[in-house]
Formats: C-alpha cells, structure tokens, sequence
C-alpha cells in the first residue's frame, strides 16, 4: 500500500538539494488514516516502519486549540495513532492533515529557501510563483505553523493551489497521484534554481591560505572536552567563501531551522590567533544565551564549525559522522549566501527565533534519538 509512498519519498531524500540528513517529510493518506513520516526516520532510506498511522479526524480536531504545547501535541498526536508500535508521527503531522490530498510532501528546498532567504525574498517568490501559491511568513515549525496555514487556507479553493512556500524554512506539493505531487515538487524547485542561475553567479576562487588544522583540532577538543572528529572542506564553494574580503556574512544565520542544532546559528572565523578567537566567539554564545534565555540549560558554547580564512572550512563532532554531516550542512548553506547576497542580502531567522529553534524541546529529543 505505501509502495509509492516510499519511492517518491526515498527520490527526495536523494536529493540533497532538497533534504539534508533527516530534513522534509512526506505523508499519505488512505481513507480517516494519514501514514506521515516518523520522527527519526531518514526520507533517503524509509521503509513501512517509518509511516506512523495516524487519526485525520483526530489530528484536525487539534487545530480547535487556541494554543498547544510541545508535550501535549505529541502526546495527543500520540493518543492519534491506530499502532502504538510506531515511532511518534512528525511535529507537521497536522499540517499533513490539514491539506486535502492524498499525498504531500515537504523539503527545505535549497533553491527555494535561498530566495527566502534574501532581503527581497517574499517579493521574489511573489513574482516567480504568482497566485497559486501560498507564502507563509516564519513561525515555528509544529502546531503554531499548522495554525498559520490553517488561516490562511481556511476559504481557499484548494484545486487552484500548486503548492505553500514556508519563508526561511522550505515548500509543500500536493495531489492525490504520488508520482504527480513529487513531480510537483521538481518542477516547483526548478522554478526557483532557473531564477537563480538567471540572476546570480559564483565566482570560484582559489585558497592560498595554510592553517594548523592539528592545533585547531586539539584546542576545540580541550573545550568541548573530548576528542573530536574533524571534517574539512576545501571544495570550490568553501574556498570560495573562505576566500571573502568580508566575512561577517559568516554571521548572518542558518540557511534552514533545523540545521540550527546540527551547527549552531554560525560558525567561529579563524584567522591566525585561533585561541583569542575561539574564546570569543565562546562569549558571543554565552551572550546570546543569557539574553534570550528563559529556564533553558545552556548546550555548549563551543562552536560546531569554522571558517578558515582563506582556505576553507572544518567541521567537529562527536562522531566521524556527525562531523560529515555538518559539512555537508555548511557546504550548502555556503553556496546559498553567496547567492542570496546576490538578490540585495543574505537575510535568515533572527537570533531570537533561532534561539527558540535551538533549544526547543522537540528538537533537542531528535538530536538526542539520533
């Protein structure tokens, strides 16, 4: 029965240039049962086991709440299953519901989120897809997003609509053919990847740049104290960024929320004095927690990854990788600001809405499950 279902939606998960390492998430719906991705389950390798059947009717009825918190959506979401044996259904299990196809699918669509995230990105997006589609001003992901859309598709004639574009964080297409809505998708993404490669070009550059990787490696291992894994990136787009008279565009944020806990919201910039610049950017972080703080307990301020300048970047984790999949994080995110800067400035989450991505709770159980 989810043959298709899992076809189209390992096809995503392929593609790293709409999903990265768990991102997106897919549904089907077959008659008052929606089987919606999982928590923990991988788009590129997803089985049966990672369709939780869920209520339709039940989900629905949770959009009558005038508020939700995390602990009761998933355990009302929960409550909503026919299999207690399955993993908890996705935080966007009710926006899956809430829209009246039998398929749908989501990613955080490089192309699309680009544009997004630039200064003009609305009015482009605007421009590009016309009326049809939906465009949705950030919110958080989960019960608050799902309310969003609800409002704004409460009176719309869904058979005109080809697809909801979520500012700062990815796309949904939809239709009760499996194939169509993945092709949907493609065809929605090279929309936004033809606008790009019409109005933005990277100027490849070479780095002529050294740095004591060894020495980096060990002083960011004594503070997170353990031994990290450290990945490098010297492809052309990390060269190239590296290669920046200005970094600060280092700065501006990540390209898509939940890359937050994976990254952090930026990367330390190491030029030669690798331990005056590491301590700082350890007090920036600190700054930016006790600022926005409420009873959270502070992760480490160490940073996650680093931009060398002119040479390239390097990642650090716990594992081998969890190290590979921050640089391919930053190999992407990279790109997309050179682009961005491109349509009048690279422009992501405030460090508010970050701060709350970062340390949400639902995030930090998948970080852990993982």
């Amino acid at each position: 029965m989810l043959d298709l279902r899992i076809q189209t939606s390992r096809l995503m998960g392929l593609d790293q240039d709409l999903v990265l390492h768990g991102g997106g998430n897919t549904s089907m719906k077959e008659q008052d049962t929606i089987y919606v991705k999982a928590s923990g389950f991988n788009l590129d390798t997803i089985d049966e086991r990672g369709f939780a059947p869920v209520s339709t009717c039940k989900l629905l009825d949770l959009l009558q709440f005038d508020s939700l918190s995390d602990t009761d959506m998933v355990r009302l979401q929960r409550e909503a299953m026919s299999d207690q044996s399955f993993a908890n259904p996705s935080i966007e299990a009710i926006l899956h519901a809430l829209i009246p196809f039998k398929y749908v699918d989501h990613t955080h669509a490089d192309a699309i989120v680009t544009i997004s995230n630039s200064k003009k990105g609305k009015k482009i997006l605007s421009k590009i897809y016309g009326k049809d589609f939906i465009i949705v001003p950030y919110v958080m992901p989960g019960f608050v997003l799902a309310k969003a859309v609800h409002a704004l598709t409460c009176k719309a004639d869904w058979t005109h609509l080809k697809g909801i574009i979520l500012m700062h964080h990815g796309v949904f297409t939809f239709d009760d053919d499996g194939m169509k809505s993945y092709q949907k998708m493609l065809k929605v993404v090279k929309v936004a990847e033809d606008y790009l490669c019409k109005h933005t070009k990277i100027a490849h550059k070479k780095a002529k740049q050294t740095h004591d990787l060894e020495k980096i490696k060990a002083l960011i291992s004594k503070i997170k104290g353990y031994e990290v894994e450290m990945v490098v990136n010297d492809s052309k787009i990390a060269q190239t960024f590296a290669s920046l008279k200005d970094l600060s565009l280092s700065q501006k944020g990540v390209l898509t929320p939940e890359h937050i806990i994976r990254t952090k919201r930026t990367p330390v910039v190491l030029r030669e004095d690798y331990e005056k610049e590491i301590t700082k950017y350890i007090k920036k972080y600190i700054k930016y927690f006790e600022k926005h703080r409420t009873n959270e307990m502070m992760l480490s301020p160490a940073p996650n990854w680093a931009v060398l300048k002119g040479f390239g970047t390097v990642s650090f984790g716990k594992t081998l990788k969890e190290a590979e999949i921050i640089r391919d994080i930053n190999e992407h995110t990279m790109k997309a600001m050179l682009r961005a800067e491109q349509l009048g400035g690279y422009e992501s989450l405030n460090a508010k809405d970050s701060f709350a991505m970062e340390y949400w709770e639902l995030e930090q159980a998948k970080l852990r499950k993982a």
